[in-house]
């Protein structure tokens, strides 16, 4: 759940809305979805700036306020909640307050000329060069005051939400810690957050909240390690969150912690398009990371405007895409590739080793011990295959360039 998601929604009529809901979220109807994530103030697909304090030096959060929310992500959530109630929330902040920051910014790199090379449509944030944060360093004040605070600031924001009869099961500390971005962003070591870990684990096992490490947009397997096995965290930490390239720890991890949940916590953004071939390299990624010990899959933008725009400037896919001026909207692609899957893939299913010949396919048992297969026939004529499950054999025929389910009761 993003701001954008929900403001993009608001272009359309309250039936249109509802039924998109229903698709996604009731079960047994469409995604059939049961976890999501939020954010924990501003991120890059939020309307603008915001954190819950932005009053210097306020260590007792008295003016601690989730009144932005209560116009966007609580309706979108609590819209979502009408369809399933038990769905579940984790949460990570993508910047602090930022008076908590040595830089006092919610952003951590400025937007430079070649930036805009890149990116043409880059939205200016305001942030001197000299102010950058770095990857390897902390830009969060390294304070036992300022710790104490943001643990208060965490403890605040779930009691608040949970007024609201919205409750977060888990947080992580810090959305892509390695990473200086021209966006709501902090860069932390995880030395750094092993610290704020200590401080924060308490006050959310007191609640019932989960702590997962991350997330972690490395594959540098030696930062989970640190915090692991330091004393002030590891005995806090659940599980790790792994996106974008941190896809190249997840498998060692999972070798070496098979006990640990590990989520893929944000699939790669896209850039707009939500073009069929992108929708393909999804595929691939979800193998990948179910294939490796992934728990769960998360999609970042649920709705999007044409042309999925952020504040920030720069263009990513979604699940849907509202056209403004006509105010319609279609599912894409990758909405359709996801429900292969979250539609029969019960939560507790246990992916299933697979071999032979055909290898581009992703099998699961249902705790009611019914078999999920899904495959893709990436080429340009129709494809039997067999396939031998227990004492069954069945082969369907894949279409040209498809992907396909198979449900085996």
């Amino acid at each position: 759940f993003n701001e954008l998601g929900w403001t993009s929604l608001g272009a359309l009529s309250k039936a249109d809305r509802e039924s998109i809901m229903r698709e996604l979220f009731a079960p047994g109807v469409g995604g059939n979805f049961t976890i999501c994530r939020m954010p924990i103030g501003a991120n890059d697909f939020s309307r603008d700036w915001y954190s819950y304090d932005e009053t210097p030096g306020d260590f007792e959060l008295a003016h601690f306020s989730i009144a932005n929310d209560e116009q966007t992500l609580i309706p979108f959530i609590k819209q979502a909640q009408q369809y399933n109630p038990r769905l579940a929330l984790w949460a990570s902040p993508w910047s602090p307050p930022t008076w908590m920051k040595y830089n006092h910014h919610y952003a951590a790199a400025a937007v430079l000329p070649e930036y805009r090379k890149v990116f043409p449509t880059l939205a200016e944030n305001g942030l001197a060069v000299d102010k950058q944060g770095k990857e390897g360093h902390n830009l969060f004040i390294q304070e036992d005051k300022y710790f104490e605070a943001y643990a208060l600031y965490f403890s605040k924001f779930i009691e608040a939400y949970k007024q609201r009869g919205i409750a977060v099961g888990m947080v992580m500390p810090q959305n892509e810690f390695n990473s200086a971005q021209v966006f709501p962003s902090c860069p932390w070591t995880a030395t750094g957050l092993a610290r704020f870990v200590g401080y924060l684990g308490p006050p959310m096992q007191q609640r019932g909240v989960d702590v997962f490490f991350g997330t972690m947009e490395r594959a540098n397997e030696a930062l989970v390690d640190t915090v692991l096995r330091d004393s002030r965290s590891g005995q806090y930490i659940k599980g790790v969150g792994f996106q974008w390239a941190g896809k190249g720890a997840i498998a060692g991890i999972h070798r070496r912690y098979p006990q640990l949940a590990l989520y893929q916590s944000e699939q790669e953004c896209g850039d707009g398009k939500n073009d069929w071939k992108y929708c393909t390299y999804t595929w691939d990624l979800m193998k990948y990371y179910l294939g490796s010990g992934a728990n769960a899959y998360l999609y970042w933008n649920i709705s999007l405007k044409k042309g999925g725009i952020s504040r920030w400037g720069w263009s990513q896919n979604s699940l849907v895409t509202v056209d403004e001026a006509t105010k319609t909207y279609q599912f894409n692609h990758e909405y359709y590739l996801l429900k292969h899957l979250s539609h029969y893939v019960q939560p507790g299913a246990h992916r299933l080793a697979t071999s032979g010949g055909f290898a581009n396919l992703l099998a699961f048992q249902n705790p009611d011990k019914s078999v999920v297969v899904v495959a893709q026939n990436e080429g340009d004529t129709d494809r039997t295959v067999q396939l031998k499950i227990g004492t069954r054999t069945v082969a369907p025929v894949l279409k040209t360039n498809s992907f396909n389910t198979l449900l085996l009761k």
